[in-house]
């Protein structure tokens, strides 16, 4: 099939859209613009749950990777098996919808390693994972992370507390109380998994060991939603402020996991890889489905000289991004407990907002909801219309039962979000007349009958079939 529109020059802007193509909008069910479920569970997130949890993270003294094992109420030991007790209940609320389990891997201490002060000895890396598999795409997954461990001042100290109550048992809350709020409405067409990932201060080991599985047994990743202190709202530089957070993403994906003959830097898309997509999404939903918050896109992986569990999946080739945050309390990181001339350093539950923190898990549920009833994005996107007066993008039709058709979308090549969009139905074929291919960046999404949208395809492929 093949759909044009006209676009004058001069009103290439939102007006454009109201503009009929040869498929009038009479002719197409056009998807509703929001889904009623999603403002479902971001009234449920509970502040109260979220701080429940949070407490009983920090209460088990320190989580270290290196920390006790044996012990029922402190240490890493006790953690991951109370994390996996509440999956497990959380599963039997829904009748056993959830598939609960540990992930293990080994990783052996080697005295070449120049951070070796974190390595103090070999160790068993221990994740908690629970699946809400998906009906229609089940080997298709989103998936929401917290890590489980906590340190003090050296990373390497399993005996010294560090109860870790923003980094990380805040985002490790969020991944829990997010299994609630989907629970109650899955299952969806797509697989959601929630989980507790180990090892992240020695190296980012269990989000290493997910995706070395993920790739071995070839899971179609739909994206990764890092969640890496999400309680804290005063920042070290004086600034409280409970309506802004961060998500953090790579540009473009490694070399070795680039598309086929297309050169980012010659024919466009230097800031569009998937996982920018994935973070223009989580700001569009934030914008979308929330009053007084904002979404703080960072053009950067990570901060600045610092890592998350993101990042191996990155590594792997997978979409993924950081949520936190916007204003970072070093202080309350990293550190010993202690005072020091009236200085206060570690990171206790005096340090954790538990209303921002269960706003922000509000976010990752909507997100991932979203997400988990979306069709699969657009497949095999291409795009032509070099030396002309016109662009014209192709793709691949999807087979979903859910699928209500798609939507192409269209920006200054300085904007940082998609400004314009038009549905299009079910088109795989679409030409953009009199819009020159040069001043423009482009996309598709998939959208279902209830109007949630796939994370946006950018067009990797230079071939119009």
């Amino acid at each position: 099939m093949s759909h044009r529109i006209s676009l004058l020059p001069a009103l290439v802007a939102s007006a454009t859209l109201a503009l009929a193509g040869p498929t009038s909008a009479q002719s197409m069910q056009v998807p509703p613009q929001a889904d009623p479920i999603i403002y479902e569970i971001v009234d449920a997130a509970s502040a109260e749950r979220v701080e429940a949890d949070i407490r009983t993270l920090a209460g088990f003294g320190t989580r270290n990777t290196f920390s006790d094992t044996v012990s029922t109420t402190r240490g890493i030991g006790a953690a991951r098996r109370w994390i996996k007790a509440e999956f497990d209940a959380i599963s039997a609320a829904c009748g056993g919808c959830l598939e609960v389990r540990y992930q293990s891997g080994f990783r052996e201490y080697d005295r070449r390693v120049p951070d070796g002060e974190r390595v103090p000895d070999s160790v068993s890396v221990v994740n908690v994972i629970a699946t809400l598999r998906g009906t229609v795409n089940p080997n298709s997954y989103v998936i929401v992370s917290g890590d489980i461990d906590s340190r003090a001042s050296s990373g390497s100290d399993g005996e010294t507390d560090a109860p870790g109550a923003n980094d990380n048992a805040s985002g490790m809350a969020g991944a829990i109380e997010a299994a609630r709020l989907l629970t109650e409405h899955g299952p969806f067409p797509n697989s959601v998994i929630f989980v507790g990932l180990s090892g992240e201060e020695q190296g980012l080991w269990g989000g290493a060991i997910m995706a070395e599985q993920a790739v071995a047994e070839e899971w179609d990743i739909i994206g990764v939603l890092n969640n890496d202190m999400i309680g804290n709202i005063a920042g070290i530089d004086g600034v409280i402020d409970n309506t802004v957070f961060r998500v953090f993403s790579q540009a473009t994906p490694l070399e070795r996991y680039r598309p086929e003959r297309w050169d980012y830097r010659r024919y466009g898309g230097e800031v569009d890889g998937p996982s920018r997509q994935l973070a223009r999404y989580v700001d569009r939903i934030t914008d979308q489905y929330f009053v007084n918050l904002d979404a703080k896109m960072v053009y950067r992986l990570d901060r600045f000289g610092r890592g998350g569990h993101h990042t191996p999946f990155n590594n792997a080739g997978f979409a993924g991004v950081r949520i936190m945050e916007a204003h970072e309390h070093y202080d309350r990181q990293h550190q010993d407990i202690r005072v020091e001339d009236g200085r206060e350093f570690g990171d206790d539950l005096d340090g954790v907002d538990f209303d921002f923190a269960a706003r922000m898990t509000a976010v990752n549920a909507a997100v991932l909801a979203a997400l988990a009833q979306a069709p699969l994005a657009p497949e095999n996107v291409s795009i032509g219309g070099a030396v002309r007066a016109s662009t014209r993008l192709q793709w691949d039709l999807g087979d979903d039962p859910h699928l209500a058709g798609y939507k192409v979308y269209w920006r200054d090549t300085t904007a940082p979000q998609w400004t314009n969009s038009r549905f299009v139905g079910m088109e795989d074929d679409f030409e953009f007349q009199n819009l020159v291919i040069d001043n423009y960046l482009f996309g598709v999404a998939a959208v279902s009958i209830d109007g949630n949208e796939s994370v946006i395809s950018f067009p990797t492929a230079r071939g119009i079939r």
